[in-house]
């Protein structure tokens, strides 16, 4: 893989070109009912009169079966021509969302969510494998996390107005006519790896499990720690004295420094040393969970707050980037969705159990988030050590 990796030409052609349309566009629709989750949150305890409980539980099942579309991934992504998944998992979606907008029954709803999210889930799947197989994948992982990033921030701003004359069912309608906009890009996904020759897989597999494995330790080890303080941060801004509008209006401007951190790691690519890119990365994330130690005051909660934001959209895209040099077979990149989801559900849950042990105080969380994010950095780096081996050494 790494000598096909240096003989690649620099120019893209048109077909990658519109594979690249198609992950992106894909993987900015499956998880915009997440990225929009205070709106829709707020839409379905006024409209639905449903409780915490009932909303948090429609949120878990979208990130659940997200998460769990991994396990039967395992079956069909080497087995089954990609193009033929995606046509029925969009078909799927858009389904599911249309009777999501027309259903008042909270148990149906939670079903056609988890069903909706399913086959989203396939869909990020695929995203991310096909990634994979192009010719600068940081490039693409940059794209596909400002595109989530993008369409959440313009359904916050949009929903509300929306929702004042539609109700939640502009929300589902909305993403089944985003997926079906999209549906002629389909045809731009990669056939997949389904003609690989079993033997050659395992022999892959086998030489490379080892590295695969730091890859997905040190992304879990990334989603906990930016996850468990992301959570919380809110917390961090109540308990310095910071009003609430000013805290507010720093998340508002964190999502568009999320956005320039991706787009930046899109623009950078493969143009520098990756191990410097990660360095930089991780040095800003942690150098920003430092500063929200000990009650900062509001410029210095405010320079936190953004730095974190954008520095972990800038560090991803080059994670993604390094599972994909490990196997270009799509299989790590399917367990990396499952490890993405575990990763957002495990951090914030540790947190909270860490910081009820510290009677509320978050510096704890903070000192140790840092070293989780320290971890990942060193197994990180010790990937890129690896990469530059000559294969026969």
């Amino acid at each position: 893989m790494n000598t096909l990796s240096q003989t690649k030409p620099a120019e893209v052609p048109h077909n990658e070109r519109s594979a690249m349309a198609a992950i992106v566009g894909f993987a900015a629709i499956v998880p915009a009912v997440l990225m929009m989750a205070p709106a829709v949150a707020s839409q379905l305890a006024g409209q639905l009169q449903l409780g915490p409980i009932d909303i948090g539980n429609l949120f878990s099942a979208e990130l659940g079966a997200m998460s769990l579309a991994t396990l039967p991934a395992f079956f069909w992504l080497p087995r089954v021509n990609w193009r033929s998944a995606a046509w029925l998992a969009v078909a799927v979606f858009i389904a599911a969302n249309l009777l999501s907008a027309t259903t008042v029954s909270y148990p149906l709803l939670l079903a056609l969510r988890f069903v909706s999210a399913l086959a989203g889930g396939s869909l990020m799947i695929l995203c991310l494998s096909a990634a994979a197989t192009m010719r600068n994948p940081a490039r693409v992982y940059g794209l596909w996390v400002m595109g989530q990033l993008a369409l959440g921030a313009a359904g916050l701003v949009v929903m509300p107005a929306l929702f004042g004359h539609f109700g939640i069912a502009a929300c589902y309608i909305g993403l089944a006519l985003l997926m079906a906009l999209c549906t002629p890009l389909v045809r731009c996904f990669p056939m997949g790896q389904q003609a690989t020759t079993p033997k050659a897989a395992q022999s892959a597999g086998d030489r490379h499990w080892g590295r695969a494995a730091m890859g997905i330790l040190a992304t879990l080890a990334f989603y906990i720690s930016l996850s468990g303080v992301w959570t919380f941060i809110g917390q961090i801004a109540q308990q310095s004295g910071i009003d609430p509008q000013h805290s507010g209006n720093i998340f508002a401007i964190a999502t568009l420094l999320g956005v320039a951190g991706a787009g930046s790691a899109s623009l950078i690519g493969r143009r520098l040393p990756r191990a410097k890119l990660l360095l930089a990365g991780f040095g800003m994330m942690m150098a920003a969970m430092l500063l929200l130690l000990n009650a900062p005051a509001l410029a210095r909660f405010a320079t936190a707050a953004l730095l974190f934001k954008f520095s972990w959209t800038f560090i991803l895209p080059f994670i993604l980037a390094t599972l994909a040099d490990i196997d270009h077979s799509g299989k790590l990149m399917n367990a990396t969705n499952l490890v993405i989801g575990g990763g957002l559900a495990i951090g914030p849950a540790l947190a909270g159990q860490l910081i009820a042990a510290n009677h509320g105080s978050l510096h704890q969380l903070l000192l140790l988030a840092t070293l989780v994010a320290a971890i990942a950095l060193a197994l990180l780096l010790s990937l890129q050590q690896r990469r530059i081996t000559p294969p026969h050494a």
